[in-house]
């Protein structure tokens, strides 16, 4: 039996409680300051309050007080903030763990530099980490997985990665289950990009949904063929960033492609991008939202703000990302939705 902390209560920390606990491992789940109402919750009741279900019986639950203590003798930390917890996390998370101990990350992003490179989240924690003379084990989790899905026991695909496959293998060994399926990657790069950039283009295919809702109105029949158009040039947009980050394996891009598809169909980037689509602006959608954590947006602008910049110095074509460029427009310039159909041509040789 190993002892699996998870810190950061969100759905998608707290949902890997499950395979964790029911693989017999002692699981502490623990809140980061914003989290105390949740993990409240979890005390009085076994169950956290975005979930139907239970958790497993045994699980111990901890107050971002408790910290320290839950992560004593720990075999696995799993970091489940947000991508608005990355500083939080890098800043009073990471210096307490121990070196030795393996740190699994579910924190999906991208950060752009003033040089337009993009950085996953745990090459930023790495550099971080390296500044003060530490040098921490970290993995990360990509794929198409949802977190009440998981919790579900739906059957899911996902992928760890890491640099040490021997260290992946353990972790798979922690956490895989009859419902829970785990691939290994050391293409830490990659697949952490693959999986932040379907945030920004699973929004640009939620925009038809309410663009079709704007002509037909909301009670009309579900139109596929504009979905499935915007699907595939977000996969082709995809292959090609993946490409500049060095990491334009076909196996990235499946994994990326994947969780492109569920988020389209199960995440909250769909909300706002049918309400983009239906005429709101962006400031009117996070109103309509309020609450709602909209990683997707951050992304978008990223990813189209370090285009820019290698644009300026002639190493890509804005042309090459129609799909990408109109989302940010949509997003800083306040252009209307509707999606620049022409653009998305192209011509095979």
């Amino acid at each position: 039996m190993a002892i699996i902390t998870i810190i950061g209560s969100g759905m998608m920390g707290s949902a890997l409680a499950f395979p964790a606990r029911e693989n017999g491992h002692e699981v502490r789940l623990v809140g980061t300051h914003l989290d105390r109402d949740i993990i409240n919750t979890c005390i009085q009741t076994n169950q956290h309050p975005k979930f139907t279900k239970q958790f497993p019986e045994g699980l111990k639950f901890y107050q971002v007080e408790g910290m320290e203590e839950a992560i004593q003798g720990a075999d696995l930390i799993i970091g489940g903030v947000s991508s608005f917890g990355v500083d939080w996390f890098g800043d009073f998370v990471l210096p307490k763990i121990p070196e030795k101990t393996p740190i699994l990350t579910v924190t999906k992003g991208l950060q752009d530099t003033e040089d337009g490179k993009l950085l996953p989240y745990p090459v930023i924690w790495a550099d971080k980490m390296e500044k003060i003379g530490r040098h921490p084990c970290l993995n990360a989790i990509g794929g198409p997985c949802t977190s009440y899905e998981l919790v579900a026991h739906d059957q899911t695909e996902v992928a760890f990665c890491g640099h040490d496959l021997k260290v992946l293998e353990v972790l798979r060994s922690y956490m895989q289950t009859d419902y829970y399926h785990i691939s290994l990657s050391t293409d830490v790069t990659g697949i952490e990009s693959a999986v932040a950039l379907k945030n920004g283009y699973a929004l640009g295919i939620a925009l038809t949904i309410g663009l079709n809702h704007r002509k037909f109105g909301k009670d009309s029949e579900l139109h596929y063929n504009s979905q499935a158009a915007v699907f595939g040039q977000a996969v082709r947009e995809m292959s090609g960033l993946l490409a500049l980050q060095g990491a334009g394996t076909l196996d990235n891009l499946c994994v990326g492609a994947g969780d492109l598809y569920v988020t389209v169909y199960g995440g909250r980037t769909r909300l706002v991008g049918i309400l983009l689509g239906e005429g709101l602006t962006i400031e009117e959608a996070k109103e309509k939202l309020a609450g709602v954590t909209l990683e997707s947006l951050v992304v978008a602008v990223r990813v189209a703000r370090a285009l820019r910049v290698k644009a300026n110095r002639g190493e890509v074509n804005l042309a090459d990302y129609p799909l990408l460029m109109h989302v940010d427009d949509i997003l800083n310039k306040h252009k209307d939705a509707e999606l620049p159909w022409d653009d998305f041509r192209f011509t095979a040789k």
